[in-house]
């Protein structure tokens, strides 16, 4: 018989265990003389009743597991009851046998162990037990190598579970990282004028409205807005601005886009796909987002600008129109984006201008030569001796919205001003411009140095320049005269389109005519609209008034009624109370019955 058998049947049975193998190899029956005599010592019976009260129920198997472990590492006992195992081993599998378990955590000693069943007791023959340790030691044996097979299993799994958690963990902040870094480098451009924190605790209450869709003061956000719009906050400005618009003004049905998503759009094929190609290069090209050839600004630009060109069939693509939707991608997504692009277009009637006739441009640049003509006739006849029309310098500036040229941080605060007053802030600045370089204009004596100053030296302003502009935008009003003059070139072309008639037959004279009438039948019916639009608004709040109007009324009437009902109650206190205790309270009545109530009866007499 093995050593170690032997010795893991003595440690279990409490016996005194021999200091050399020798006796091991005695037979059989020595070994149980050996065991009897012993069983039989004093010290035997001491030591069996000092453990009975510690774990007398425990099985072979757990014993042989003590034993194994004696020439081990020594394990750091960590106290759990057995209910506790019970739950660890259902409530998660655990990486070790229950003998184990045992050997390792130990038990509560306060506690006993149940009896199972299953595990057999201390009652039976000890020798019996002790003849199956050889056969039952190999079972371990490969059960343990079973068991660590599987921890290791399972330590393998929850360590590649915990891997690929940490990776998508890691791929969010790398994401987070790169939209910061983009935002960063979107927002790369030097920003006109301060904002102080005032401001921008201002604008937060406000994009909280935004947010709820509630009206908010015009007069309050015109402030505001003077005072600056803080950089990281420009886009939800923006868009607070588009919704308040909107919310007042309501585009009619046939000038509203088609109702088609931003993603369904990106699905389809557009016919503009070249020229977007092309004019992906020339947008801000010197900017980092734009500048990398393809990369992810080019991207974003040729989606947004390819969902437009399919939304709207009647521009598609034109030049100058990549320009204002790089500077709506610096500040936002791409959806909203193409939401801000939308907003520009339609409500507020930006897309006349890229229309194939020009028309509208064509107004536009009459509209800005006779401001030119009435507020600074000394640069409008120097331009003109030199036939330099605005068509030549103000052309991009109206297409691309100052943005070709000029600093982004100054066409941010166009762009700001803008979302608030429309299309005539276009014809503001380049008037402010003009008007403020008035002098050295008027020093360039050729064609060729007009040009280029108006080209290239007037755009290269300070930062102190563009705030005096900002500021004269702001108290700047042309609103009627832009009016009169658009009203003005209808009636000039009128007549130039009836001079050309005289010498053409009748029937083309019609048809001509019949087109023009057709063409103002037009702009007269968008006028229309958009003064039914007004009225609805006007009458809207003329309905908010009246409302009001009666619930004030209502509520006099409530008051009226309390009135007399204390001045009933009043008397009848007075009658009860004794003449004495009325002595002092007379100059209050006095008063409760005074000028008021004789008001009301005189009032209704005739």
């Amino acid at each position: 018989m093995p050593y170690v058998v032997f010795y893991q049947y003595c440690h279990c049975q409490h016996l005194p265990v021999p200091s050399t193998p020798s006796s091991v190899l005695l037979g059989n029956g020595a070994i149980r003389t050996f065991c009897q005599k012993n069983s039989k010592s004093p010290d035997y019976q001491e030591r069996v009743l000092r453990s009975d009260g510690e774990g007398r129920k425990r099985t072979s198997s757990t014993c042989s597991n003590e034993s194994l472990n004696v020439g081990g590492t020594p394990v750091t006992p960590r106290r759990i009851s057995w209910r506790q195992r019970i739950f660890l081993r259902v409530a998660s599998p655990m990486n070790k046998s229950p003998s184990a378990m045992q050997q390792q955590d130990g038990l509560d000693r306060s506690e006993l162990l149940p009896l199972s069943p299953l595990a057999p007791t201390m009652e039976e023959d000890p020798l019996v037990i002790f003849m199956s340790g050889e056969e039952d030691l190999e079972k371990v044996e490969e059960r343990n190598k079973s068991e660590e097979l599987r921890s290791l299993w399972r330590k393998a799994i929850h360590q590649q579970i915990l891997l690929l958690r940490m990776e998508k963990e890691n791929q969010k902040l790398e994401a987070s990282r790169d939209e910061l870094q983009s935002r960063k480098v979107k927002l790369d451009y030097e920003e006109v004028g301060v904002c102080q924190k005032d401001v921008l605790i201002t604008w937060d209450k406000k994009l909280l409205n935004c947010r709820a869709k509630i009206r908010c003061d015009m007069e309050d956000i015109h402030t505001s807005l003077r005072e600056g719009v803080p950089k990281s906050r420009r886009g939800e400005i923006w868009q607070f601005l588009a919704l308040q618009y909107r919310l007042r003004h309501r585009l009619p049905n046939k000038q509203q886009p088609p109702d088609v998503s931003y993603k369904e759009l990106l699905k389809q094929l557009t016919a503009q796909q070249h020229a977007i190609l092309v004019d992906l290069g020339r947008t801000f090209p010197t900017h980092p987002y734009f500048s990398a050839q393809l990369g992810a600004g080019q991207l974003s630009l040729f989606n947004l600008l390819k969902a437009y060109s399919l939304l709207d069939k009647e521009v598609g693509y034109c030049q100058g129109i990549s320009f204002v939707a790089g500077v709506l991608l610096l500040h936002m997504s791409e959806e909203q984006a193409f939401e801000m692009l939308k907003f520009l277009m339609y409500d507020l009637g930006f897309r006349k201008q890229y229309r194939p006739d020009m028309m509208s441009l064509q107004i536009q640049m009459y509209q800005l030569s006779r401001l030119l003509h009435d507020y600074h006739r000394d640069l409008y006849n120097h331009l003109e001796e030199n036939e330099i029309s605005p068509s030549l310098y103000a052309a991009p500036w109206f297409l691309t919205l100052f943005a070709s040229q000029f600093p982004l941080g100054f066409v941010a605060r166009v762009f700001d001003i803008i979302f608030l007053q429309g299309t005539e802030v276009i014809f503001k600045v380049a008037l402010s411009l003009l008007s403020n370089q008035e002098s050295l204009i008027m020093e360039c004596e050729n064609f060729e140095n007009i040009v280029e100053f108006l080209k290239n030296t007037l755009p290269n302003m300070n930062t102190s320049e563009m705030e005096k502009i900002i500021t004269q935008v702001f108290e700047m009003d042309i609103s009627k005269q832009l009016h009169a003059y658009e009203v003005e070139y209808h009636v000039l072309q009128d007549e130039l389109q009836e001079s050309s008639y005289e010498d053409s037959e009748p029937l083309e004279k019609l048809e001509r005519a019949n087109s023009q009438l057709k063409r103002q039948n037009m702009d007269l019916l968008e006028k229309l609209q958009i003064a039914h639009a007004k009225i609805q608004t006007l009458e809207s709040n003329l309905e908010n008034l009246l409302t009001r109007e009666t619930k004030m009324k209502s509520l006099i009437r409530t008051l009226e009624q309390e009135k007399t009902a204390y001045q009933k109650a009043v008397e009848q206190i007075r009658r009860l109370l004794p003449a004495d205790a009325l002595a002092n309270c007379e100059p209050l009545l006095r008063d409760l019955n005074c000028n008021p109530n004789n008001k009301a009866k005189t009032g209704n007499k005739p």
